[in-house]
């Protein structure tokens, strides 16, 4: 069985018990007053009316503090019919606990009835004349001192019980929240874990990008660079060419100056001899277009 259904039985248990004790209280508080006189003297020797109220009144708020209890273990059950169950049985508690109080109040106002009658029939006996009446008085005085000082020190312990009783129900539900308390705790310290795992995860990524940036920094300027030696390559090459292609224009231009030179010199014009070694035939049609060596 769960633990939780076992603590529901044990209240049921002690209700029931205490309600019985309870019950029988009021009852004892109803008849009091209605024997003889012998027989009041001896019920009071055993339990005064004060002290029947006084366990009455325990009873009450033992039965309060158990409805309680089952208010606040009723949603803890496994199941919802037992939840349910439980719910209603608190509810029920609770409508016999205000009878019990309505019948502790009739039981009072009985009892008070009861005694009237009993010192009216006392106060009949004590007008009475003879020694019996003297020796009733003397010993009505000392009981009655007896009496007052025995319901005084009752009266105290019973106050003193009842706020026991009630700090212990008032411990029970600061266990309890500090219990609740506890859970939640305990459930911030899970979900702060994982969020921790989290950002530990989302640092190393932070990381990692970083590093990839610089890298890709360092692969962009490092290509830059080396496409600026390209450029600057290719740049020095194509003005070599360009060079050589003058060259080779001026050499032209002086090898056809020295032909026409020669021819006439043949005519009687003085030409210089023009070697024909030097300068190249070079049979290039207009409308080739000149190729790059690069």
């Amino acid at each position: 069985m769960d633990q939780v259904a076992e603590e529901v039985e044990r209240v049921k248990k002690d209700f029931e018990e205490t309600y019985n004790q309870t019950l029988k209280h009021i009852d004892s508080i109803q008849d009091y007053g209605k024997t003889s006189r012998i027989g009041i003297e001896e019920a009071e020797k055993k339990k005064s009316l004060p002290r029947l109220n006084g366990l009455a009144q325990d009873g009450m708020n033992t039965l309060q503090s158990l409805q309680f209890d089952l208010d606040l273990l009723a949603p803890q059950l496994p199941s919802v019919d037992d939840v349910e169950n439980a719910q209603s049985l608190a509810l029920s508690w609770k409508n016999q606990i205000q009878s019990l109080r309505l019948s502790l109040r009739n039981a009072n106002l009985q009892a008070k009835t009861n005694m009237t009658k009993a010192a009216q029939q006392e106060r009949e006996l004590l007008l009475g004349g003879g020694e019996e009446s003297t020796t009733r008085r003397r010993n009505l005085q000392t009981k009655a001192g007896m009496t007052s000082a025995a319901e005084s020190i009752t009266e105290s312990l019973r106050r003193t019980r009842q706020l026991m009783v009630q700090e212990v129900v008032r411990s029970g539900s600061t266990l309890l929240t500090v219990e609740e308390s506890t859970g939640v705790l305990r459930k911030a310290e899970s979900e702060y874990k994982g969020h921790r795992s989290l950002l530990s995860r989302t640092r190393n990524l932070l990381s990692t990008m970083q590093r990839q940036d610089v890298l890709d920094r360092v692969i962009l300027i490092t290509g830059l660079i080396l496409f600026s030696l390209a450029v600057l390559y290719v740049v020095s090459k194509r003005v070599g060419v360009l060079k050589l292609q003058r060259k080779v224009i001026d050499a032209v231009k002086a090898g056809m100056a020295a032909q026409q030179e020669e021819i006439g010199g043949r005519d009687g014009i003085n030409v210089a001899p023009v070697n024909p070694v030097v300068v190249p035939e070079l049979n290039i049609p207009l409308e080739h277009p000149m190729h790059d060596e690069l």
